[in-house]
């Protein structure tokens, strides 16, 4: 994680054990460092195939808090045992307003987040919060 800033982490909350959760400005900063940790997380577990697409799938979701929230962004990290191993990744923010997925025009430049989520992950959802809500996808963790 050569290169971070300490001021692009608001904080981090928990990174031991089978869970991580970290808390990120609304700033563009936000995006390249989220990307980060969750890369770096998921080498810690030993689950480096998970990273590219964990990674991306983050910074879409990183990105649309920030371009329609202003206050914190909270990524969390959560590593299932089970009969199908998980990785459960949650991205939330302080706007109530649940993300509505759309289909965007070929000619558009934006739209398309959470499509690549719905097709990427395992399975993906949303769910309100006492103060905003919380984005969340699973991945499969390969045997």
């Amino acid at each position: 994680m050569g290169g971070l800033l300490a001021w692009e982490v608001i904080g981090v909350l928990d990174t031991q054990g089978e869970s991580a959760e970290w808390t990120f400005p609304a700033d563009p900063g936000a995006v390249r460092t989220a990307r980060a940790v969750v890369r770096g997380k998921l080498r810690t577990w030993g689950l480096d195939e998970l990273g590219d697409v964990a990674a991306l799938l983050v910074s879409e979701l990183v990105t649309n808090s920030m371009r329609h929230a202003t206050g914190p962004i909270g990524v969390r990290l959560v590593r299932a045992a089970g009969p199908v191993p998980t990785l459960l990744v949650e991205v939330s923010d302080p706007l109530p307003d649940l993300p509505r997925e759309r289909k965007a025009r070929s000619d558009e430049e934006d739209g398309r987040g959470l499509q690549l989520v719905a097709h990427s992950s395992r399975r993906w959802g949303m769910r309100p919060a006492d103060i905003g809500k919380t984005v969340w996808f699973e991945l499969v963790v390969p045997c």
